[in-house]
């Protein structure tokens, strides 16, 4: 496999064209578990897992697959990888699957594994593809884990459910709530695009 292409496509996932913040995509999630670290994490391993081999699964099988019930195909093989994720969780961590609810089943109508599937699978060969969804989960990833820190740390003084700030801190409590989430996604939002990558593009 060509490892520029490689690197152009995880520095592209995890930055200029990440996800979350350059196409706004993924922000149900990003709104409903990012009140506490730990059950973000989970859900990020979940749609790493699910975007990757979703579009490596899609991608081996692009050839095959009729045009006509393209989008049936591949939200029946995304629906898959789902399920898996569900059973794994259920069995292994009953208290955060319980925790996340609907959560980890509505990965399926995560708009990043169906916009990934169509703007890259369908038309990049396996491996690549992998790559392509694997990186895009890890560019997801890092910019909730980055908003969920700082929802917990304000809204309930923990971090990874360990107190780390006294009993001086008033609570935030509208950090743990939806609005809490919007707040801090905007924020995160306009300080990217704002200072950093406005920045990448003055410097080309």
């Amino acid at each position: 496999m060509n490892l520029k292409k490689m690197r152009t496509v995880t520095i592209a996932n995890l930055g200029r064209e990440n996800q979350v913040f350059v196409h706004v995509l993924g922000i149900c999630s990003t709104l409903a578990v990012t009140n506490d670290l730990r059950n973000t994490l989970v859900m990020c391993l979940g749609l790493i897992f699910t975007t990757g081999l979703s579009n490596l699964t899609i991608s081996a099988l692009r050839s095959w697959i009729p045009q006509r019930v393209r989008m049936m195909v591949t939200t029946l093989i995304i629906a898959a990888y789902v399920i898996i994720v569900d059973i794994v969780l259920k069995a292994t961590a009953p208290d955060i699957s319980r925790q996340l609810g609907p959560y980890v089943g509505l990965i399926i109508t995560n708009c990043i594994i169906m916009g990934r599937a169509e703007a890259f699978a369908l038309t990049n060969r396996p491996l690549l593809s992998l790559v392509d969804g694997i990186t895009a989960g890890i560019g997801y990833s890092w910019v909730l884990m980055v908003i969920a820190f700082l929802r917990e740390l304000m809204g309930s003084g923990t971090v990874w459910g360990i107190a780390v700030l006294g009993d001086w801190w008033v609570k935030w409590s509208i950090m743990v709530m939806a609005p809490g989430a919007f707040f801090m996604l905007a924020l995160f939002v306009w300080v990217v695009k704002g200072r950093f990558l406005r920045d990448e593009g003055g410097a080309k």
